[in-house]
């Protein structure tokens, strides 16, 4: 089936109330660096998990996609189906040329956290095939929330991560600083995350090479005694919006997990350290559900959420 019954509509004041907030901050900071009329196709629905976005033929063609698809839970409030959402809100646009995608979803997959990686990287790969067209896939890694079990949401982040890392042609916006009430799953500051995801089409798709659309990573880590000293990626030195800095772990040989104090350095490298721990092994930075990061590079972008102890 390829007709759906949507429509057109030009943005104003009546219609843009309707639509995604992010996607309308979005459009509005392309037309407005582009300096052309932006389209914007809507099709979304909260809540939901990945595997009903990702259509029946990756399914058949990649059997672990499917094999993982099976761990998911029903859910009340929407399809869960195998590619149900795809075949519903997808397919019908399909044979439009479209210039890239947009995606702010994932929180339903929290509990297996640890799949979302490979249906994530399908999904993506999925859709390029079906639109015949190596689309640009541009996403938000999902915000601080106190809801989540455990630290679901952060071995989330951290699978949103190593996709933008390995999948071409794919960016990713941090924004765990773009939330002022950390018990609201859903953030109120919709036009900054909107302006990121622009800023990130305007540098990878656009070729603006002014922008610099990147948060600081992590780049590497080592041990002087009880410190361990990370470098990142950040443009210029890094800065701390609070009078410490927060949301640093250590980690001890036994495998236990520390609150951390760190500084910054002359040279731009944080060191972390725990008067608890005397031979540390790994070191963590916001990887919590809700964490919020308070260190930002010289183009005012957080550092992103990372851990060191991941086992391969």
């Amino acid at each position: 089936m390829e007709r759906i019954q949507g429509k057109w509509e030009i943005c104003s004041p009546e219609t843009y109330k309707d639509f995604s907030a992010v996607a309308f901050f979005f459009g509005q900071h392309l037309n407005e660096a582009l300096g052309v009329p932006v389209g914007l196709i809507g099709s979304y629905w909260g809540g939901t998990a990945v595997e009903p976005w990702i259509d029946e033929f990756t399914f058949n063609h990649e059997k672990e996609l499917y094999v993982l698809s099976q761990k998911q839970q029903v859910a009340g409030w929407s399809p869960t189906a195998n590619s149900s959402i795809y075949n519903a809100m997808i397919h019908p646009v399909k044979n439009y040329t479209i210039a890239g995608v947009i995606w702010y979803q994932g929180e339903a997959n929290n509990e297996r956290a640890a799949d979302y990686g490979p249906l994530f990287d399908g999904m993506i790969r999925g859709w390029r095939n079906e639109f015949h067209c190596f689309l640009p896939f541009y996403f938000v890694q999902i915000a601080p929330w106190n809801g989540y079990a455990g630290r679901n949401a952060a071995y989330l982040r951290e699978q949103q991560a190593d996709v933008a890392a390995t999948l071409h042609n794919t960016g990713m916006v941090v924004v765990g600083d773009l939330v002022n009430d950390i018990a609201d799953i859903h953030p109120s500051l919709k036009k900054q995350v909107g302006v990121r995801l622009a800023n990130m089409a305007l540098r990878k798709t656009y070729h603006k090479e002014e922008i610099q659309p990147y948060s600081p990573m992590l780049k590497s880590v080592r041990t002087e005694g009880r410190k361990m000293i990370v470098t990142t990626t950040a443009l210029g030195k890094l800065t701390c919006k609070n009078k410490t800095i927060q949301n640093f772990e250590i980690v001890d040989q036994a495998g236990e997990v520390y609150p951390a104090d760190a500084k910054l350095l002359k040279n731009g490298e944080i060191s972390v350290s725990s008067a608890k721990v005397k031979v540390p092994v790994a070191v963590r930075y916001c990887f919590t559900n809700d964490a919020v990061p308070d260190l930002f590079d010289s183009n005012g972008l957080p550092l992103a959420p990372f851990r060191t102890d991941r086992k391969k």
